[in-house]
């Protein structure tokens, strides 16, 4: 009975330390929220800052928003945060990108986002770097204070 007792308490003190559900679910709350690019840039050349103005990226319960200025695009998002490095399936359902899947990448942290996105939707990059002459989008997110 004590064997079982000492078990039964040493998996609760693990559950909080790894997580329930595993990384899928770790990163699927994790990536809930709003978040606003620092910076970004599209085939090797970057954003300025007043195109960025205007863009927010909202996530919640495997959907996402983008609005950009008063043009707003919707989908859903699938990540597989198992993989080097971690994948994200994003298909569009409303919007600029309805039918379209976006194969990208992404690095998550408590309060940072990075995606790099394939905009051709041929293959999934595999750093997060954007070369000329192709449609590499790279992003870094802040996540947006309440």
């Amino acid at each position: 009975m004590k064997h079982i007792l000492f078990v039964l308490a040493m998996s609760f003190l693990w559950l909080p330390v790894n997580g329930c559900g595993g990384p899928e679910k770790e990163d699927s709350k994790m990536v809930e929220g709003t978040w606003l690019p620092v910076d970004a840039e599209l085939g090797g050349q970057k954003f300025r800052d007043e195109v960025l103005k205007g863009f927010k990226l909202t996530i919640t319960d495997g959907k996402y928003t983008v609005n950009v200025d008063e043009q707003i695009d919707k989908g859903t998002i699938k990540l597989e945060p198992t993989t080097s490095p971690k994948a994200m399936d994003i298909t569009g359902t409303e919007g600029p990108n309805k039918g379209r899947t976006i194969p990208a990448i992404y690095d998550l942290a408590v309060d940072t986002l990075r995606i790099c996105y394939d905009l051709e939707g041929k293959k999934r990059p595999t750093e997060f770097k954007t070369a000329t002459d192709t449609q590499e989008f790279l992003v870094n997110y802040k996540r947006m204070k309440r």
